[in-house]
């Protein structure tokens, strides 16, 4: 029996990254070979996550033919770019009846490795969390969602954008990498309650985190042991980094 065999991957691959300079959409970028989607995917399988969900959104016909290469792929379609919270609301279909967990994970992370998203499901199921959310500590975190934990237990208390934050938050060197682990039945509980009250008018996934809160769940968070893994990619100049941490050998693909 595959040890994680209840857990549902969804992978966020809808968005253009106007800030690639390409007419592909962004999953579709090569690395070392491989579009960024494929090594994410390979990753996800090798963590033991046999089902997988990819939200296709801008040029889908390119984006389901990278996934496609890799068996028992299913795709869910995000029709208007309305945030993460939207997306993965997207995939609520392929995730009924909503039995296990999720793990909500970004196209254009590459290099989160199989071992760090098996550490993040077994620490979301050794502590009974309803979330948990995967974190890097940064020598530079400007422009991160800040991870505030508790100073009693060390659980998650909330994550605070960089634009909310208090200069006391901005000190904070933990941030949220966009990878999650939820309990698949109270994630779409909460994803029907957030709303879009923001500059973006965008429904953030984020907020999820903020309902279970309120609502006394608890959420924890696992932070990566090679921050390097959260690296995504964003830019021509992100490309480049991620090529080079390969090409060193301080991050496995």
């Amino acid at each position: 029996m595959n040890l994680h065999n209840t857990v549902t991957a969804v992978i966020l691959a809808a968005g253009k990254g106007t800030r690639m300079k390409s007419e592909l959409p962004k999953v579709a970028v090569v690395l070392n070979e491989s579009p960024l989607l494929l090594h994410v995917l390979r990753n996800i399988e090798s963590a033991g996550i046999e089902r997988k969900v990819v939200v296709v959104g801008y040029r889908k016909d390119i984006v389901t033919d990278i996934a496609k290469s890799f068996p028992g792929v299913e795709f869910a379609e995000q029709t208007e770019q309305l945030g993460t919270g939207h997306a993965v609301i997207s995939a609520e279909k392929q995730l009924a009846p909503y039995t296990g967990y999720t793990i909500v994970a970004c196209g254009d992370a590459p290099l989160i490795s199989a071992k760090s998203f098996s550490e993040l499901i077994e620490l979301h199921k050794a502590n009974g969390y309803s979330a948990t959310v995967l974190s890097a500590k940064m020598e530079n975190p400007t422009g991160y969602g800040r991870i505030i934990r508790s100073s009693d237990d060390g659980s998650l208390l909330r994550i605070v954008e960089e634009k909310d934050a208090s200069p006391e938050e901005k000190a904070v060197n933990e941030v949220n990498t966009g990878t999650y682990c939820f309990n698949t039945e109270e994630l779409f509980g909460a994803l029907k309650q957030i709303g879009n009250d923001n500059a973006q008018k965008e429904y953030y996934l984020t907020d999820v985190i903020k309902i279970f809160r309120s609502l006394g769940k608890k959420v924890g968070a696992k932070t990566l042991a090679n921050a390097l893994e959260s690296h995504g990619i964003n830019s021509p100049d992100d490309l480049a980094l991620a090529k080079q941490y390969i090409d060193k050998g301080l991050v496995g693909v």
